[in-house]
């Protein structure tokens, strides 16, 4: 059976599961002894179509440290945050390293930028490349104009996790410009690899240097990890 008959066969909570273990590092090993399964059965639920018990799925969302919710779609369109603080919040700083770190290399964050009608905020794929962002997009796109300028924009990325009230955010600020010298614009289309969710026709790349780097994380006593 071919690639695309493969993801054919996938269930959306397949997807999900896969992607919520690879968010936290662990191995199908490790997803199966948190949840009392098999290896085998975790591989079964990310690559097949399997219809889980709540009983499993109250496992599996507890080894994944989510909720059956957020694992079979239904919180999918709503607005992140909705639930009340976590017992004895601690909101805490970031260093430098530890916000690159978080970025991870690649993933959708905001960007804030003048436009023509005033400040906007969206989303943009993006790749970290040393100690900076890059991203694609449209020369005559928001973000394209900004770059073409030199404008000083804001970007900014985070993570929430509902079920422990906890989370972190990193804020990168500094200008931004469009790779208009030859040689460093081929030398950074051929590093990026990340292409936006939004379709083509964005091939202007554009570079972030931030010259102010911040973080901050909250943390909840009791939940997983700390």
């Amino acid at each position: 059976m071919n690639t695309t008959d493969d993801r054919r066969r996938r269930s959306d909570l397949g997807r999900r599961v896969a992607t919520r273990r690879r968010q936290l590092g662990l191995s199908r090993e490790e997803v199966a002894e948190r949840a009392g399964s098999s290896p085998g059965y975790i591989a079964y639920v990310e690559e097949q179509l399997p219809t889980p018990g709540i009983e499993f799925l109250v496992r599996l969302a507890h080894a994944l440290d989510t909720t059956v919710q957020e694992l079979t779609g239904l919180t999918a369109d709503l607005a992140p945050g909705g639930a009340p603080p976590g017992n004895r919040p601690e909101l805490v700083e970031l260093d430098e390293a530890e916000c690159w770190s978080l970025l991870d290399g690649r993933g959708v964050g905001r960007i804030g930028v003048e436009g023509t009608d005033g400040l906007a905020v969206f989303p943009v794929n993006y790749q970290v490349l040393d100690e900076s962002l890059l991203f694609s997009t449209a020369p005559e796109s928001a973000l394209g104009r900004a770059a073409a300028g030199g404008a000083e924009v804001a970007f900014e990325e985070d993570r929430l996790d509902e079920a422990f009230r906890r989370g972190w955010s990193v804020l990168l600020v500094g200008p931004v410009h469009a790779l208009s010298d030859p040689a460093e614009a081929m030398g950074m289309s051929r590093a990026v690899t990340v292409r936006p969710w939004a379709g083509d026709g964005r091939d202007t790349v554009v570079r972030l240097v931030p010259r102010r780097v911040t973080g901050r994380r909250i943390l909840v006593p009791g939940a997983p990890g700390t």
